[in-house]
C-alpha cells in the first residue's frame, strides 16, 4: 500500500508533498542531514496523509497535489 503525504516545517514555513509505501521511514530519511532541500527544514512533521491503492496511483496523486501551486489547497486537504 502506497500513501501520498505532506510534511511541515516551521523553521522554513514550509510544506513538503511526497509519497511512500512506509511513512516512518521515509519521515525518519527526511529528518536526517544528507545535503537536500529538506535538511533546511528539520525537524519536518507529518500533517497530512492519503492512501493509494498502489505505486503509480500515489504518483499520480503527489503530482496532482503539487501541480495545484497553493498553498492554500494543501492546507484545505489537512483541515479536512
Amino acid at each position: 500500500m502506497y500513501s501520498v503525504y505532506i510534511l511541515y516545517s516551521s523553521k522554513i514555513d514550509k510544506y513538503y508533498v511526497g509519497y511512500t509505501n512506509d511513512i516512518e521511514r521515509r519521515l525518519s530519511e527526511h529528518n536526517r542531514q544528507k545535503g537536500k532541500f529538506t535538511d533546511r527544514g528539520i525537524p519536518w512533521v507529518l500533517v497530512y496523509t492519503e492512501r493509494c491503492i498502489g505505486k503509480k496511483a500515489a504518483m499520480v496523486r503527489e503530482n496532482e497535489i503539487k501541480g495545484r501551486k497553493s498553498r492554500k489547497y494543501i492546507e484545505g486537504l489537512i483541515e479536512q
